[in-house]
């Protein structure tokens, strides 16, 4: 699976830190079945590998898996060693971009200028994350869109709600990634799932 096959499934990423090994295949499941198909574990997470490598070789072949905060090169083997195919950071380390697309994963790191974009795609990014979105409004988005190569896909992350996600959508936003308004540690699947629901119905509106 592609990103573009991913994001045209389901735009939303879904930011699972905190989750513990034991706790993620039940998310994920939960996740999977509301439509999400692309799934994230930050490495600050306990355990994030384990739980990437439970997430991969469940849904690997019908979902993206990856990791995020990701901010060394060494981390992106250690995410490649799972089978795991997508690279999400804060920041846009070149370094951390080269050694993702040298492996043939998915790059999304976070920017929050036009400079640090361009920079980012110059190194190999396959998309751009756009963060803080809190900081980075849709007017934004838009002027970004303007200027960045068309099929470079913008999605904001942090802040996001179902209720501002249309905003964002007709600045031209590609999709979003969901933290703590899906996923905050020790919530049941039965939780996210019915979060996942709500994301899902709002990006449908």
């Amino acid at each position: 699976m592609t990103l573009s096959e991913a994001l045209s499934a389901c735009n939303l990423i879904a930011i699972l830190r905190g989750i513990r090994p034991e706790e993620a295949e039940a998310i994920g499941e939960a996740l999977f079945a509301a439509g999400f198909r692309i799934i994230e574990v930050p490495l600050n997470s306990p355990e994030p590998l384990k739980s990437i490598a439970t997430l991969q070789a469940r849904f690997g072949d019908r979902a993206l898996i990856g990791a995020g905060t990701v901010l060394t090169p060494a981390q992106v083997a250690d995410v490649a060693a799972t089978g795991a195919r997508v690279i999400i950071s804060p920041n846009a380390n070149p370094a951390v971009i080269e050694a993702t697309a040298a492996r043939g994963m998915i790059s999304l790191p976070g920017v929050a200028t036009p400079s640090e974009a361009f920079a980012a795609i110059a190194a190999g990014a396959t998309g751009i994350k756009a963060f803080p979105a809190e900081a980075i409004p849709p007017a934004v988005i838009k002027a970004w869109k303007a200027v960045l190569p068309k099929e470079i896909p913008v999605m904001p992350v942090g802040g996001i709600t179902p209720e501002n996600m249309q905003a964002y959508l007709e600045a031209g936003a590609a999709g979003f990634g969901i933290g703590g308004a899906l996923y905050k540690p020790g919530m049941t699947a039965e939780t996210v799932a019915e979060k996942a629901r709500r994301f899902i119905a709002a990006r449908r509106d």
